[in-house]
C-alpha cells in the first residue's frame, strides 16, 4: 500500500521582551532557579496578571509579515490542567478568538517553491520547568526540583494547516519560520535555550484517501535535523504499526535523540479536556487600526519583499534571491558587495556569497556579524576577477588566505605578496600554447579527429605550465584559434 505523509507543526516562539507576559520578572537565561518567579508567576493569592504591551506588538509585528488578520479584539482564556510547574494548575492562553488569524509563509524545498497556510498565533504564557537529575530525599529516594523562571514567559504559538507532506518540507519550513522571526526581532531564536520549540503533528493515510489518520504530537523538539529524524521516525512506526494489524493512538510522544526513536509520554487530549473559558482576571484584548498603522511604519523590508526585488534589481533567479534572503545579516551582506561591484556582476556575487562564504561560515560555525572577510573586502576581491587580475581559481585562493587574516584580509595586498597576478599578455600565453602543441601532437591529431576531450587535456597542460595564472579565457580562444588554423 501506499502511503500519504500529513504534517502540521505547532511552534513555541519565545518572544524577545525583557519581562514576562504578565509580570515584571525578567526573561533572562540562565538565572539561578526560581530567582525570577515574583509573585503572579508563583500564582499567590490576590496577585493579577497586567498584560505586557510590547508582547502583543511582536505578535502584530509578526502578523503584519504573514500577512494575516489581526483581531481589532481577541480574548485571553484559562487553559486548565496539573503539572507541578504549573502553579495556578492553568495556563494563560488564547483559545476561540487568537490575536493572529490566518496568513501564510512560503519557502524552498530544494528549487521548488512551496506556500502553508496557518491557522492561528496566539499569546500564551510559558510554564516552568520540572528538573529531574541531581534530586533527592534525605533518604537518599529519587526527588524531582521545580525551577519557575519560565514561568510567565511570553510565548507566540504559530499553528500550520495540517498542509505538509514530507519531513523535509516540514524542515524547510521551521527554517523560513525560524529566519522571519529574527529577522522581524521578535525572538533571539536560540533553540538550545527554549527560545525556539516546534511541535510535530504527524498522521499517515493511503494514498487517495480524504480522511486523516490518528495523529501524534511529537512534543517540543528543539533542532531541524532533530525535527526531521523525529517525524521520519514516526511515519515509519505508524505505518509499520498498521500493516501489522494495529492502530495508532492519539498521543503525545517525546523524541529522544540518543535512540533516535519516539517513546509515548501521555494520550493527547483534545480542547474540551482542557475546559478553556475566558479569563476573568484579563479584560479583553483591543487592537486598534492606529496601533497596527505604528506597528507597520516600524516594520523592516520583509524577506519575501526583498527577495522579489533582488530578482529585479540584481537580476538572481527566485532560487538565489530565496538563499541570499533566507537571513536579514546575509542579505545586507550581499546588498554591500553586490552596489560595489559593476552592473551586471550580482549573480556573481551571490555565488560567492552561497559559495565560499557559506561554507566557510559554516564550516567555523561563525556568525555573518563575526566573519573575517568583511563585504567591502569580497567586492573588492570580485572586482580582481572581473577586471582578469586573477582566474576564479585563483580567487579561492586569496579568498583562503583573506580568511585567514593574511595582510589584513587585503585582498590586493595578498595578490601581490604571493605572486598571483593573472597572465594575460598574448604573447605569452601563445608561447606556452605553442610549447603545449609542440609537445603532444598526438593530442592535436584526436582534437582534429572531432575528440573535444583532446581540447580539455591540451587546456589543462597549459594551465599546468602557467601554473594555474593564465587568462582562461584567452587561453581557450587563442588555443582554439591554432588548433583550427
Amino acid at each position: 500500500m501506499r502511503w500519504e505523509i500529513v504534517i502540521g507543526l505547532e511552534t513555541h516562539v519565545q518572544l524577545s521582551t525583557e519581562s514576562k507576559i504578565f509580570s515584571g520578572s525578567s526573561t533572562r537565561f540562565g538565572a539561578a532557579p526560581n530567582t525570577q518567579a515574583n509573585l503572579v508567576d508563583l500564582a499567590l493569592p490576590g496577585s493579577l496578571p497586567v498584560m505586557n504591551r510590547g508582547a502583543v506588538e511582536r505578535a502584530i509585528r509578526f502578523g503584519l509579515a504573514v500577512n494575516a488578520h489581526i483581531a481589532p479584539r481577541s480574548i485571553f482564556a484559562r487553559k486548565n490542567y496539573f503539572y507541578p510547574d504549573l502553579p495556578k494548575n492553568y495556563q494563560i492562553s488564547q483559545y476561540e478568538i487568537p490575536v493572529v488569524q490566518g496568513g501564510t509563509v512560503s519557502f524552498f524545498v530544494g528549487e521548488e517553491e512551496r506556500t502553508i497556510n496557518l491557522t492561528r498565533a496566539h499569546l500564551e504564557e510559558d510554564a516552568g520547568k520540572s528538573m529531574h537529575d541531581d534530586f533527592s530525599l534525605p533518604n537518599g529516594a529519587p526527588a524531582s526540583g521545580i525551577d519557575l523562571n519560565r514561568a510567565g514567559t511570553p510565548l507566540l504559538e504559530i499553528v500550520t494547516e495540517p498542509e505538509m507532506r514530507s519531513a523535509a518540507e516540514a524542515v524547510a519550513y521551521a527554517r523560513k519560520l525560524h529566519a522571519l522571526v529574527l529577522w522581524l526581532g521578535i525572538c533571539d531564536g536560540n533553540m538550545q535555550e527554549g527560545s525556539f520549540r516546534i511541535d510535530a503533528n504527524v498522521s499517515v493515510r493511503p494514498e487517495g484517501q480524504a480522511e486523516f489518520g490518528t495523529r501524534a504530537e511529537v512534543k517540543n523538539v528543539n533542532s531541524f535535523r532533530f525535527l526531521e529524524r523525529a517525524i521520519q521516525y514516526e511515519v515509519r512506526r505508524q505505518i509499520e504499526l498498521i500493516e501489522d494489524g494495529g492502530t495508532v493512538v492519539q498521543e503525545t510522544r517525546l523524541y529522544d535523540a540518543d535512540r533516535d526513536e519516539t517513546r509515548s509520554m501521555r494520550s493527547k487530549e483534545d480542547a474540551h479536556d482542557y475546559r478553556y473559558f475566558p479569563d476573568p482576571d484579563l479584560p479583553p484584548l483591543i487592537i486598534g487600526e492606529d496601533w497596527i498603522a505604528r506597528v507597520r511604519a516600524e516594520m523592516p523590508e520583509l524577506p519575501d519583499a526583498q527577495r522579489a526585488r533582488f530578482e529585479t534589481e540584481y537580476d538572481l533567479s527566485a532560487y538565489d534571491a530565496a538563499q541570499i534572503t533566507s537571513d536579514a545579516a546575509m542579505s545586507a551582506y550581499f546588498e554591500t558587495v553586490a552596489r560595489a561591484l559593476p552592473a551586471g556582476q550580482a549573480k556573481l556575487a551571490a555565488n560567492w556569497i552561497m559559495g565560499e562564504v557559506t561554507a566557510s561560515l559554516n564550516r567555523d560555525d561563525l556568525t555573518v556579524a563575526a566573519m573575517p572577510v568583511q563585504a567591502p573586502a569580497l567586492a573588492a576581491l570580485i572586482n580582481r576577477i572581473v577586471d582578469g587580475t586573477i582566474s576564479n581559481k585563483i580567487a579561492r585562493e586569496v579568498f583562503g588566505a583573506m580568511w585567514a587574516g593574511e595582510a589584513g584580509g587585503q585582498p590586493d595586498a595578498i595578490i601581490e605578496a604571493r605572486g598571483l597576478k593573472q597572465i594575460s599578455d598574448t604573447g605569452a600565453i601563445g608561447a606556452m600554447i605553442d610549447e603545449v602543441l609542440a609537445a603532444n601532437p598526438a593530442i592535436v591529431a584526436e582534437y582534429r579527429a572531432g575528440k573535444q576531450k583532446a581540447f580539455n587535456s591540451l587546456v589543462g597542460q597549459i594551465m599546468k605550465a602557467a601554473r594555474g595564472k593564465a587568462n582562461p579565457q584567452q587561453v581557450n580562444d587563442l588555443l582554439k584559434a591554432k588548433l583550427d588554423a
